[in-house]
C-alpha cells in the first residue's frame, strides 16, 4: 500500500462532504494588474488586527514616527506588532470603529501623514538560509506578519508550533469565496516572491512534501507558478477542482492529503501545516527586503464601483478613501459596503472604517446584483443546509439552540466545527441567515468562557493568598516559639530565669503601682484645684464688690482679757453665795435634810461647775478653730486681703458651736442631777428641798448657756469692729 506522501505525488485527490459552486464574479477585478492605491491624509491603525492580545503601545500623541517604524511591542508568541504605513505625526489614540461584524470600536493609533513617506530602520537578511528556523520565526513575528487569507493566526505562532510537528507544507491558493480575486492577481504579478516566500517557509519547517493548492479557475496564476519552480524547490502546484469551500484550511487538507482534521483541533495536529498566497508574499518581503507588514493587496468590485481591481492599500487606510479615489457610485435604494465576499462577508456600519491585516475585499453590490435576504420565513425541514454543510453538521438544530440561548446544546453539536462558509444560508429557500445565529452564539459562549475562566483566576489567586497568609502565619508563630525555647534554655545554662518575662512582670508592676497612686491622688488633687478655682473666684468678687481691706489678722488680746476677768469675778460671787447659804440657820438647823441636802448640792455644784467647764473649752475650741481658718485662708497677710463675708461666716459658725456646746453642758448636768437621785427608796430627801435645787440647776444651765452666747455675740462683734473703716 503506498503512503500518503506518494499517492499526493501521483496525483491522487480527495473530496470533502457538501459544498456548493455559487457564482464566481471573479472576472470583474482579476483582468488588471495591482495597482497602489495611494497614501491617505489620516491613517487609523486598531491595536488588534489578528488573534491573540494587544501590544503594549510604544508611541505617544504628537510623536513623529517613520514608515515602517514598530507602534507597539509584546514577547508573547501570539501577539505581534504593528508598524507606522507611512512617516507623519501621530495625533490621537482612541476608540475608532473597527473592520469586524459587530460594528464595536477599538483602541486605535491615528497618523496623520507628512506626505514624505520616509523609512525608518528596515533590518534585510539576504542570505536566510544561513540562519536558524527559530531566528527567521523571530523576524517574523517582529515583522508583525499574520494570516492573511482572513483568519488573522500570528505566522511566527503556527510555524513555531509545527516545527518537528508537520511532514506536509501545504499552500493555499484556491480563493473559492466568490468575488474575492486578491491571491489570483499577486500570483500571476508577484509570482517570483510568492515562490522566494514558499521557500523561506520550507526552510523553517522542513517538511517532506510541499503543495501548493489553487483552483482550475485560475489558470493565469498556475502558469506564473510553474514558470518559477525548479526542481530544487519540491514544490509541487496541485490543481484542484472548482468547489466553495475548499480553500478552507480543513477542507484543502482534506482535499490534497485525504487526512481529515479533529474536531476543534488545527492542521497541527495531523502533521499539516498550511500558510496563504499572501502570508508567504509577507514572509520574503519581511526577511529578504526588510518591510515589515504595512500593506496588503485588496480586491475592490462589485457593480458599485467604476474602477474595479486590486490594489496595495495601506494598512489603516479609511475605506471611505478607496470609495472615493475609484468611482464609487452606492446604490440609490439599498446602497452597501461589504467587507469580504459575498458568502462570508458582512456589512459595515459606515464608510470610516480602516483596511486592516484580515481585510481582503471591498464589495459594493448594487440591489439586482447580490439581492437582499431580508424576509426570513420558518424552517420547512427540507435538510439543504444539512446536504451544503462542509462539515457534516446539522445546521437546522444548531440554529434552534442558537435562537432558544442553550449553548449547552450548540456545543453538543459541534458549534465551533462550523467554518461560518455561509453554504447552509446560501441554500436554504426560507432565506434564514444561519451564520448570524451561529456567530452570535459563538460570542456568547466565548464570553461566558472568559468570564468563568477569570472567575477561576480569581478564585485561585484568593485562594493561594489566603494559604500564603496562613505559611506566613505559622512560620512567625514557629519563630516565636522556637526564640522563646532558645530564650530559656539559655537562661537555664546561665543559671538565671527568663529575661523577657521578668521584664514583662516588671512592666506590668509599675503600670499596676502608677495606676494605684493615680487612684489615689486623683480625688486629692481635684480637691486641690477646686479650693484654688474658688479662692481665685472669691478674690476676682471682692475686686469688684467691695475696696480692698488689709489683710492683717486683727488683735483679739484685749477682748480675750476682760473676758476672762468678767469670768473670774463671776465665780468668786458664785462661791461667795455658796458660802453664805451654807452658814444660814436654815441650814445649820435642818438637822433631818442633813447630810444628804449637803450632799444633793454638792453633786448639783460639782454638775454645774463641770457644765460650765465644758461650755468654757467649747467656746474656746471654737474661737480658735475659726482663727486658725482665717489665719489658713490668709496664708499671706502682706499681700492677701480679708474678705468681710468670710469673716461674718466664721463668726456665725463660732456662734453655732457655742450654743451646741451650752446644750451639751446642760444635757450632761440634768443627767448627772437624775444619777444622783438613782436610789429614791433609800435616801430620805425632802421634795421641797429637792425641787429647789433642781430648779436652781436649771436656772444657773440656762444662765451659762446665755453667758457663753453673750461671749461669743461679743467676740464676733469685737472681730467686726469699725466695720466702715476696714
Amino acid at each position: 500500500m503506498l503512503s500518503i506522501i506518494e499517492q499526493i505525488k501521483q496525483g491522487q485527490l480527495w473530496d470533502f462532504p457538501g459544498g456548493i459552486h455559487p457564482s464566481e464574479n471573479k472576472t470583474l477585478s482579476n483582468r488588471t494588474a495591482i495597482t497602489s492605491a495611494g497614501i491617505p491624509e489620516e491613517l487609523v491603525l486598531p491595536l488588534k488586527q489578528h488573534i491573540g492580545t494587544k501590544g503594549e503601545i510604544l508611541v505617544s500623541v504628537g510623536d513623529k514616527v517613520l514608515k515602517g517604524q514598530p507602534l507597539t511591542k509584546s514577547d508573547m508568541s501570539m501577539c505581534v506588532p504593528i508598524h507606522a504605513p507611512t512617516s507623519g505625526t501621530v495625533t490621537a489614540i482612541e476608540q475608532r470603529t473597527t473592520a469586524h461584524p459587530s460594528g464595536l470600536s477599538d483602541l486605535s493609533i491615528v497618523i496623520k501623514s507628512d506626505g514624505e513617506d520616509l523609512w525608518g530602520s528596515q533590518h534585510k537578511i539576504a542570505d536566510y538560509q544561513s540562519l536558524e528556523p527559530a531566528e527567521l520565526i523571530d523576524a517574523i513575528r517582529l515583522s508583525g506578519i499574520a494570516g492573511l487569507g482572513g483568519a488573522g493566526f500570528p505566522t511566527g505562532r503556527k510555524l513555531q508550533g509545527s516545527l518537528g510537528l508537520a511532514d506536509i507544507l501545504i499552500i493555499n491558493a484556491a480563493e473559492c469565496e466568490p468575488y474575492i480575486t486578491a491571491d489570483d492577481r499577486l500570483m500571476q504579478d508577484y509570482a517570483a516572491e510568492v515562490i522566494e516566500g514558499i521557500r523561506i517557509l520550507r526552510h523553517i519547517v522542513k517538511p517532506k512534501l510541499t503543495l501548493i493548492g489553487i483552483e482550475d479557475n485560475k489558470p493565469d496564476a498556475i502558469k506564473a507558478l510553474e514558470k518559477c519552480v525548479t526542481p530544487e524547490d519540491n514544490i509541487i502546484i496541485r490543481v484542484i477542482p472548482t468547489k466553495y469551500p475548499s480553500g478552507s484550511s480543513k477542507q484543502l487538507v482534506k482535499v490534497l492529503t485525504g487526512r481529515e482534521v479533529p474536531s476543534q483541533s488545527r492542521s497541527s495536529a495531523v502533521g499539516v501545516v498550511v500558510q496563504n498566497v499572501g502570508t508567504a508574499f509577507a514572509v520574503k518581503r519581511a526577511i529578504v527586503d526588510g518591510e515589515p507588514l504595512i500593506e496588503r493587496v485588496v480586491t475592490l468590485t462589485g457593480e458599485a464601483f467604476k474602477q474595479r481591481g486590486n490594489v496595495f492599500a495601506r494598512l489603516g487606510t479609511p475605506i471611505s478613501f478607496l470609495l472615493d479615489n475609484f468611482g464609487y457610485k452606492p446604490d440609490r435604494k439599498y446602497p452597501r459596503v461589504i467587507i469580504g465576499g459575498s458568502l462570508m462577508g458582512f456589512t459595515l456600519p459606515h464608510a470610516h472604517v480602516p483596511i486592516t491585516k484580515i481585510t481582503n475585499c471591498i464589495l459594493t453590490p448594487k440591489r439586482r446584483e447580490l439581492p437582499l435576504h431580508t424576509h426570513e420565513m420558518a424552517c420547512i425541514r427540507c435538510s439543504a443546509c444539512a446536504d451544503a454543510c462542509p462539515t457534516s453538521l446539522l445546521p437546522q438544530q444548531l440554529q434552534w439552540y442558537a435562537k432558544d440561548k442553550d449553548y449547552d446544546k450548540c456545543e453538543e453539536y459541534n458549534l465551533f466545527d462550523c467554518i461560518e462558509c455561509g453554504a447552509c444560508a446560501y441554500v436554504c429557500p426560507s432565506e434564514i441567515p444561519l451564520v448570524n445565529y451561529y456567530r452570535k452564539a459563538k460570542a456568547e459562549i466565548w464570553a461566558n468562557q472568559q468570564e468563568a475562566a477569570n472567575a477561576e483566576r480569581a478564585k485561585q489567586r484568593f485562594e493561594a493568598k489566603q494559604a500564603r497568609f496562613e505559611r506566613d502565619k505559622a512560620a512567625r508563630e514557629n519563630r516565636f516559639k522556637k526564640a522563646a525555647e532558645d530564650r530559656r534554655k539559655d537562661m537555664a545554662t546561665k543559671g538565671g530565669d527568663d529575661a523577657v518575662a521578668a521584664a514583662i512582670a516588671r512592666v506590668k508592676a509599675k503600670q499596676a503601682a502608677a495606676a494605684s497612686d493615680g487612684a489615689g491622688q486623683k480625688p486629692a488633687v481635684a480637691a486641690a484645684i477646686a479650693r484654688a478655682k474658688a479662692k481665685q473666684a472669691e478674690a476676682a468678687n471682692a475686686d469688684k464688690v467691695a475696696p480692698k481691706i488689709n489683710s492683717a489678722v486683727p488683735d483679739n488680746s484685749e477682748m480675750a482679757k476682760i473676758r476672762e476677768e468678767r469670768k473670774r469675778q463671776a465665780r468668786e460671787r458664785k462661791a461667795a453665795k455658796l458660802a453664805a447659804h451654807e452658814s444660814s440657820p436654815d441650814s445649820a438647823s435642818d438637822t433631818a435634810f442633813g447630810q444628804s441636802a449637803d450632799s444633793k448640792k454638792d453633786a448639783v455644784a460639782a454638775a454645774i461647775a463641770r457644765a460650765r467647764a465644758k461650755a468654757r473649752k467649747a467656746a474656746q475650741q471654737a474661737q480658735a478653730e475659726s482663727t486658725e481658718e482665717v489665719k489658713s485662708d490668709d496664708a499671706e497677710p502682706a499681700q492677701a486681703e480679708v474678705d468681710p463675708k468670710k469673716a461674718a461666716v466664721a463668726a456665725a459658725v463660732a456662734r453655732a458651736k457655742a450654743r451646741k456646746a451650752a446644750q451639751q453642758a446642760q444635757a450632761e448636768s440634768t443627767e448627772e442631777v437624775k444619777s444622783d437621785d438613782a436610789e429614791p427608796a433609800q435616801a430620805e430627801v425632802d421634795p421641797k428641798k429637792a425641787a429647789v435645787a433642781a430648779a436652781v440647776a436649771r436656772a444657773k444651765a440656762r444662765k451659762a448657756a446665755q453667758q457663753a452666747q453673750a461671749e461669743s455675740t461679743e467676740e464676733v462683734k469685737s472681730d467686726d469692729a469699725e466695720p466702715a473703716q476696714a
